[in-house]
C-alpha cells in the first residue's frame, strides 16, 4: 500500500473512531485516539524482560491519558497502546509489525530486542512507521534506517571506562566467562579489542550458557586456572550473580567487569550485598542516581507500586513514550512518521525533567539517543561509588 493510501486509511479510521466516541458520549467533546504498537516477548524465557519494557510504556500512556490526553494543534488525543507477544522471535515480530500497521494503523511501534528491530526495519520505511528500539546494539542505527530511534545509548560507550577502572583496580589479565547469547557475543566482540588496545591480555575465553545451568563450577574453574586479575561476566542478573559467587567460593580475589545486561543492584540482592563484588565495575539501578529527574521518577514509581523499585527497562520505556508524544506535539502530527522522527531533537529539549530519568539530552543524526550514564565501581568493604562516563574518561 502506498504512503498516500496509508495516510487516507489512517485519517478515515481516526475520524470514524472519534465519531463513535463522540456519539457514545452523547454529544460531549471527546479525545481522538492514536494507536502506539508494541511487539516483544510476553511469554517464554524472556517474558519478564518484555513485560518490564511494556510496563514503562503503559505507565506513561496511563499518565498521559489520565491528564486528559495531549494536544496536537486543535485536537486532543489519547493513547491506545496495543501490545502483541513475539516470544523474542524476529519472524513473529515482523508478523506483529504488519498487523499493528495494517489493522491498527500504528504510526509508531516499540520493540525491546535487536532481532525484532531488524525484522521491522525490513519494511518500516516502505510502510511509513517509526521503530522505537530498546536495545543498545549499535548496528540498529548504523544501518541508516531513517525511521528508527535507538532508545538507550550503545553499550560500546562502556568499553573504555570499564576497562580503565578494572585495570587500575585489579590488573591487566582478563578471562572471558560471560554468557553465550547474541547480546553477550556483541559485547565480547567489542570488549576484547578494547582491553587489548589498552594494554591488557586475555588469558582465557570460556563463555557459558547462563540460561541452562545454575552450577557454574566447571566453567569458572576452567578460567580461574589461568590466574586472571579480572573476570568478564554478564547475562541476566541472577545467573551473573551466581557466576560471581562461584568465583569467590573458588578463591578468586580479583575484580569483575560486568556486562550492562546484569544490574549490580539486582545481583546484590541474590548474593547478600556488594561485598562479594569488590573490585567490580558495572551499572546500577536508577534508585542510586542522584539527579532530580531520576529521583522524581523513582518516587512516583514507588508510590504506584507499593515501594517496589523500577527496572531500567521500565524507566527507559516510560521516557521513550513521553518523548514520542512530545515529538508529535513538536511536529504537529500524530500520523506522519517522518515528521515525528525529525522532531525528536526538539522533543528532548522540551521534555519535562520528571519524564527524563536518565537525563537523555540529544539524538544523533542516525537516530541514537545520547546520554552520559552513571557507572558503578565497588570499593573495599562493598562501598559503591558512582561516576559519569565522562568523569572516568576525563572528558
Amino acid at each position: 500500500m502506498s504512503n498516500g493510501k496509508n495516510t487516507l486509511v489512517k485519517r478515515f479510521c481516526r475520524l470514524a473512531c472519534a465519531s463513535a466516541i463522540a456519539l457514545a458520549a452523547s454529544g460531549a467533546q471527546a479525545a481522538e485516539t492514536v494507536t502506539i504498537g508494541f511487539t516483544g516477548p510476553l511469554s517464554g524465557g524472556a517474558a519478564l524482560y518484555g513485560q518490564n519494557t511494556l510496563e514503562g510504556l503503559q505507565m506513561a500512556a496511563r499518565e498521559i491519558n489520565d491528564k486528559g490526553g495531549f494536544k496536537v494543534g486543535d485536537d486532543t488525543y489519547e493513547i491506545n497502546l496495543v501490545s502483541l507477544d513475539d516470544k523474542y522471535a524476529p519472524s513473529q515480530a515482523a508478523v506483529n509489525g504488519k498487523r499493528l500497521v495494517q489493522q491498527y494503523n500504528a504510526p509508531v511501534i516499540f520493540t525491546p530486542h535487536s532481532g525484532g528491530t531488524f525484522a521491522l526495519q525490513a519494511f518500516n520505511e516502505r510502510d511509513d512507521f517509526l521503530v522505537m528500539s530498546y536495545t543498545s546494539v549499535p548496528t540498529v542505527t548504523e544501518k541508516g534506517n531513517e525511521l528508527t530511534v535507538r532508545i538507550p545509548p550503545t553499550f560500546t560507550g562502556y568499553m573504555k571506562p570499564f576497562t580503565k577502572i578494572a585495570m587500575e583496580q585489579n590488573g591487566k589479565k582478563v578471562a572471558i566467562a560471560n554468557a553465550t547469547h547474541d547480546y553477550a557475543k556483541y559485547w565480547t566482540k567489542a570488549f576484547v579489542p578494547t582491553w587489548e588496545a589498552m594494554g591488557g591480555t586475555v588469558v582465557a575465553d570460556n563463555p557459558m550458557d547462563y540460561n541452562k545451568s545454575a552450577d557454574f563450577y566447571t566453567g569458572v574453574s576452567k578460567v580461574l586456572a589461568e590466574k586472571p586479575d579480572v573476570l568478564f561476566i554478564g547475562g541476566a542478573s541472577e545467573p551473573t550473580a551466581l557466576v560471581a559467587k562461584q568465583a569467590r567460593q573458588l578463591g578468586f580475589k580479583g575484580g569483575f567487569v560486568i556486562m550492562d545486561q546484569a544490574k549490580m543492584g539486582e545481583m546484590s540482592k541474590i548474593i547478600g550485598g556488594y561485598k562479594m563484588l569488590e573490585g567490580s565495575v558495572g551499572v546500577v539501578p536508577l534508585t542510586m542516581y542522584e539527579e532530580q529527574g531520576a529521583k522524581d521518577f523513582v518516587a512516583k514509581y514507588h508510590t504506584q507500586n507499593d515501594g517496589k523499585d523500577p527496572t531500567t527497562e521500565v524507566a527507559y520505556n516510560y521516557f521513550a513514550m513521553h518523548t514520542v508524544v512530545q515529538a508529535m506535539k513538536e511536529a504537529g502530527t500524530v500520523e506522519d512518521a517522518k515528521a515525528i522522527r525529525a522532531a525528536m531533537g526538539d522533543a528532548l529539549k522540551n521534555l519535562a525533567e520528571e519524564h527524563n530519568p536518565y537525563g537523555v539530552t540529544e539524538i544523533d543524526a542516525k537516530g541514537g539517543m545520547m546520554a552520559d550514564p552513571n557507572i558503578a565501581t565497588v570499593k573495599k568493604g562493598g562501598i559503591v561509588e558512582l561516576q559519569r562516563i565522562s568523569e572516568v574518561l576525563g572528558e
